[in-house]
């Protein structure tokens, strides 16, 4: 609590003592008119009329971008403090699993069975603390600048499929779970480190926010203006209409009870977007008319470093 008053304590200063001028300021004004009001023709004293409309249309401006401000602020850090509450909670309860183990393992009677169960829970634990750890430093990176690009030919198929693969094992769901058509042929000229980092994230919210079992498709189309179409659809919970200008944002989860049971910073579908467009790409969220989500990354073939293309109304 202490944090968020911080953080914007600055905000309501400066919105109080603009307040406070403008209500003088509006006071004053009104005591001028009455004065001359009486002393002379209203005629003759026109400027004080436009000069305090003109001064209450500049107070009632500030005050609009003051309010406008404020409200930005307070939704920034009310984000950021639910990022930082997730982070405690997620580190907390691998932290406290680890912990468990350790000291069940510590046991000299333990069956080698449990040992070796205890052993892959803590294996567990580990990878998704460091897949947590690595959506925060992806984030650092791509904030502050320091993402450095290296632009060579993809393997486009052979890269989602070992993406897929990567995900599967992590949810140990079933093969065949992740269907992928993309032709072999496919080649294209990016980063392909930034790529797999926006690979992974989509197939991993996917799988992660899928209806039991897990279905989704993974499909890519090149069109005659040079773009790759790279399509991930899941058959899940779905994201609300009103919530999809907004999926890309930094810190931002979807509302609601469902996503809420999935564990996540608010953090991975920002890191695809800025990434997609680092790449001279772009990358669209919609619903789907079964249910489910549908997440289209648009890039150039021979793509790197660049500004946005290709992407058009009817994508998705």
């Amino acid at each position: 609590m202490a944090r968020r008053k911080h953080s914007i304590s600055l905000p309501v200063i400066l919105g109080s003592v603009t307040v406070a001028l403008s209500i003088a300021l509006l006071v004053g004004w009104i005591l001028i008119i009455m004065r001359n009001w009486e002393l002379a023709k209203v005629t003759e004293h026109v400027w004080l009329l436009v000069g305090g409309i003109a001064s209450f249309g500049v107070i009632m401006s500030v005050l609009v971008l003051f309010v406008v401000f404020l409200a930005r602020e307070i939704r920034e850090v009310r984000r950021q403090d639910t990022f930082i509450d997730s982070v405690t909670h997620e580190l907390k309860s691998a932290l406290a699993s680890l912990q468990l183990c350790v000291q069940t393992l510590e046991r000299h009677s333990l069956p080698e069975e449990k040992r070796a169960e205890l052993l892959q829970m803590m294996g567990t634990d580990i990878e998704r603390l460091t897949l947590f750890v690595d959506h925060i430093l992806q984030a650092s990176r791509v904030v502050s600048g320091k993402y450095s690009y290296q632009v060579r030919e993809i393997d486009c198929g052979a890269l989602v499929r070992r993406c897929a693969e990567h995900v599967r094992e992590r949810y140990r769901l079933p093969e065949g779970c992740v269907q992928i058509d993309i032709p072999d042929s496919l080649r294209l000229y990016s980063d392909s480190t930034a790529l797999e980092v926006v690979l992974n994230n989509l197939i991993d919210n996917a799988c992660k926010y899928s209806n039991t079992p897990v279905k989704v498709e993974v499909s890519s189309t090149v069109s005659g203006d040079g773009m790759v179409r790279i399509e991930v659809r899941d058959s899940g919970i779905g994201i609300p209409r009103t919530a999809l200008p907004r999926v890309f944002e930094r810190f931002y989860r979807v509302p609601g009870e469902e996503v809420n049971k999935r564990r996540g910073t608010g953090l991975g579908l920002f890191v695809v977007a800025s990434l997609v467009k680092n790449l001279g790409g772009q990358v669209k969220a919609s619903l789907l008319k079964a249910g489910g989500t549908s997440m289209l990354v648009v890039l150039p073939v021979g793509s790197g470093p660049a500004g946005p293309r290709g992407m058009t109304d009817d994508d998705g």
